[in-house]
């Protein structure tokens, strides 16, 4: 029987890149197929799977073919996995297909949720009896990674060569991610934002930073706010992780602590991003944080977790909120159960936890 005209049909461009990407991709993939065969014909998934990544660079010389950002442009979303492979100079595979999606369709908002499992032991002791969830809004676009500079005076001889690598900070880039915390922060129980720089060090960029974000904050009343330089934030993500709600901070520095927030909740593998372009002039892409992970690629290893949780902020990002928050709690109760890869202390294959994720969204 053929789906009804009122299907809402969603394209998405799959990109599963390199090592683990495959696999966890895979999981990803078939989760969301089965949620839309059980929704009675109310949507469903048009996939494009794109083949780039570092094989395809060692083929042709490039991540991605040349008119492969024309071929994603039409695209409703795009769904990644990993990059990065041994033969491939991080920094080419990362700048060639990742960054290049990002910085081109302005994803300018990147999300990046701390969630802390049930069954999933976390190495902070107070985990064991406090409730711990926030959430990493991380500036996508310019910062520390806008890719500005360059190496020069190689002609001197070895050792005189210099290189320049310059932060980019705009106060439209800073207001634009700022309001976007905010807005995120009047939706969470805790009312509450927290700016990380480095300003007392950084007095150019992170200095306008600070005063757009106490300008902003100024439109917000009903939002708690803090102001932390980097280092302190990361000592507060330790020892006083309960009273974050939304963390909000540039390039760099984003990546930096919603890596550890993760490792607190008990592995990269579990956690999900969004990268958005909340105009929605070009499509959002949806990724695990996790890298490519040769050492376990094609072992059937890889914690599926932060692909399928992607997944799910792919569905709110679409606007199916109820199927969202029933695959988040499809994850929570898998992780309840036992049902457990390697990297979180249990003995399950990616098949075995993408199936039990399965089941319990049947239930």
């Amino acid at each position: 029987m053929s789906a009804p005209s009122t299907t809402r049909t969603f394209k998405i461009a799959a990109i599963p890149a390199d090592g683990v990407g495959a696999e966890v991709v895979a999981a990803g993939r078939t989760v969301l197929d089965a949620m839309a065969a059980a929704s009675d014909g109310a949507f469903a998934f048009d996939w494009t799977e794109f083949p780039w990544g570092c094989e395809y660079y060692t083929r042709t010389g490039r991540m991605m073919a040349e008119d492969g950002l024309d071929a994603l442009q039409d695209f409703d979303a795009i769904y990644f996995g990993a990059v990065g492979w041994p033969s491939v100079p991080d920094h080419i595979s990362l700048w060639g297909l990742r960054l290049k999606i990002c910085q081109n369709f302005d994803q300018w908002a990147n999300i990046r949720p701390v969630h802390f499992h049930p069954g999933i032991t976390s190495p902070l002791r107070v985990a064991d009896d406090t409730e711990l969830d926030w959430v990493v809004v991380r500036e996508n676009s310019e910062g520390e990674y806008a890719g500005l500079g360059g190496r020069n005076l190689s002609g001197r001889g070895a050792g005189n060569e210099v290189a320049l690598q310059t932060a980019l900070f705009t106060e439209h880039g800073c207001e634009r991610i700022i309001r976007f915390a905010f807005d995120l922060a009047r939706g969470r129980s805790r009312k509450k934002v927290s700016s990380v720089t480095k300003s007392n060090a950084q007095q150019y960029g992170m200095v306008l930073w600070d005063e757009t974000f106490d300008r902003v904050a100024r439109d917000y009343p009903d939002v708690e706010t803090e102001s932390v330089l980097v280092d302190a934030m990361a000592a507060k993500f330790v020892l006083k992780p309960a009273d974050l709600s939304v963390v909000v901070a540039s390039n760099l520095n984003a990546d930096i602590l919603s890596d550890l927030g993760s490792a607190l909740a008990g592995s990269l593998g579990l956690a999900a991003s969004a990268n958005l372009n909340p105009d929605r002039r070009f499509p959002s892409m949806f990724e695990p944080v996790h890298g490519s992970a040769p050492d376990i690629a094609g072992r059937g290893l890889a914690n599926p977790a932060g692909a399928i949780g992607s997944a799910a902020l792919m569905l709110d990002h679409f606007g199916l909120h109820a199927e969202a928050t029933r695959l988040n709690a499809a994850i929570e109760a898998t992780a309840a159960a036992g049902v457990l890869t390697p990297d979180v202390g249990g003995t399950a294959e990616t098949g075995e936890v993408t199936d039990s994720v399965l089941d319990h969204l049947s239930r």
